[in-house]
């Protein structure tokens, strides 16, 4: 099956930052929105940030000015550079392909496992 494979997550201290990475398993990334979200015990899913095609990005208003996503599709993949993190940023990050080149057409999908952020001190 087709899928994406997050990497990066860790635990890092109240303040710190930490670049994830998002890289096509068989898929091709370019030509298509790619988004990050994040899902805590007991919480909803949460939408972090989206790229399109064209770079036209995204952010959830939680992570808007201390987030950063960016694609470079000669590596078939996609980065969610996050600065200034807090313990509220604790959470599973998954990486999704959309079906369309655009953010808010696509429904996202092939689905990685996910890369765990832990920001405590």
């Amino acid at each position: 099956q087709l899928h994406v494979v997050e990497s990066g997550g860790g635990l890092v201290q109240p303040g710190g930052s930490l670049r994830l990475s998002c890289a096509g398993a068989g898929l091709i990334l370019d030509g298509n929105a790619v988004a990050w979200f994040r899902q805590a015990p007991g919480k909803g899913r949460e939408a972090v940030a989206c790229i399109t095609s064209d770079g036209d990005t995204q952010y959830g208003y939680a992570v808007k000015d201390r987030f950063t996503i960016s694609r470079d599709n000669a590596k078939n993949t996609v980065y969610l550079q996050m600065r200034s993190l807090k313990p509220e940023d604790t959470s599973l990050y998954v990486c999704g392909l959309g079906d369309r080149a655009s953010c808010t057409a696509s429904d996202f999908g092939s689905w990685g496992q996910g890369t765990q952020v832990t920001v405590s001190a």
